[in-house]
């Protein structure tokens, strides 16, 4: 009996460390298992993308001629600048030494198989047409179909195909923290690809569109004016346009024109080549508190109008200069 006693305790101590063996031999296969990916929706690479939208971004380049302008040197200032990130680059004309030939060289992208495009108005400036290449590096003329300086933007057509590579214009706005893929053609370089994350959004910058812009920290330098900024979807969220800079470059600072402003002007200049607009003909700015001492108002909040535009519906309505609209 004693010895079945001392059995049963042997067998027993001997299953109890086998079971420890065990949960220590999984806990191990745990933990030298591959780690499971994190569904965070960070992207493991941006390559999939970039190989599927190059095909729609170009390069676009515009010659224009100017008479030369002797232009005294500026001061040097600590403000930042507002560049716009196209390549430009100047020389006497042949045919006329007082004239200048500027080259401006920026980016853009097909938004259709049959060879429209999208660009910024600054790169194609007032000329009717422009060259374009594309990634398999063959040139093109294109039309210029419209440009509205307003929102910097222009559609542009090349004529004999329709089998362009194209994206499209997302539906919705991105959220400030999304990620980002540019493209474009710095420096004249050739496509390239830069990544990153919106930052802001609705940022309103002197002459920006009228919704404002977005503000993103992916790379854009000169050459990549017109470029399209892209979602992880690979559809355009944005046009990139303009550079907050104190050096000139990109220093963190990038905006793009978002994609309702796109889906807004773009049909237009197809379809009429111009964009029409609302304007109530008026210049105002904010009530400030000196404004509104100077006035003699106490707490007085609103827009003065500081310009009545001449037999615009303001002036029509009654509105005249130092008028303050409340509401």
């Amino acid at each position: 009996m004693k010895m079945d006693l001392a059995l049963r305790k042997l067998i027993h101590a001997h299953l109890r460390t086998s079971a420890i063996s065990m949960v220590a031999l999984a806990a191990l296969t745990v933990s030298t298992a591959p780690a499971e990916p994190k569904s965070d929706g960070a992207p493991n690479t941006f390559a999939e993308i970039a190989e599927r939208v190059q095909p729609a971004v170009i390069g676009v380049i515009s010659k224009s001629a100017e008479p030369e302008q002797i232009v005294p040197d500026l001061p040097f200032s600590d403000m930042p600048d507002e560049d716009t990130p196209d390549a430009q680059a100047s020389k006497p004309s042949e045919k006329d030494p007082n004239v200048r030939e500027t080259i401006a060289i920026g980016s853009g992208f097909f938004i259709s198989p049959d060879g429209y495009a999208v660009t910024n108005s600054h790169v194609v400036k007032d000329n009717g047409t422009a060259e374009i290449r594309t990634t398999d590096k063959k040139t093109y003329s294109a039309k210029v179909i419209g440009r509205d300086p307003l929102s910097d933007l222009a559609l542009i057509k090349v004529d004999g195909r329709t089998d362009f590579g194209y994206v499209k214009v997302a539906e919705q706005s991105p959220r400030v923290g999304d990620w980002v893929l540019t493209a474009g053609n710095p420096f004249g370089l050739g496509g390239t690809v830069t990544a990153g994350i919106v930052s802001a959004r609705e940022r309103e910058i002197e002459n920006g569109p009228t919704d404002g812009f977005l503000q993103i920290d992916a790379p854009i330098n000169s050459g990549d004016s017109g470029g399209p900024t892209l979602d992880t979807n690979g559809d355009v969220i944005g046009v990139n346009s303009m550079i907050l800079s104190l050096s000139g470059g990109w220093a963190g600072v990038a905006f793009a024109i978002p994609a309702e402003t796109v889906r807004s002007v773009i049909p237009q200049l197809k379809e009429k080549g111009t964009v029409t607009r609302g304007s109530i003909g008026v210049e105002v700015q904010s009530v400030t508190p000196e404004i509104s001492d100077s006035l003699g108002a106490d707490d007085l909040h609103g827009a003065i109008v500081t310009n009545v535009q001449t037999n615009g519906s303001a002036a029509k309505a009654g509105l005249r200069s130092g008028d303050v609209i409340t509401r």
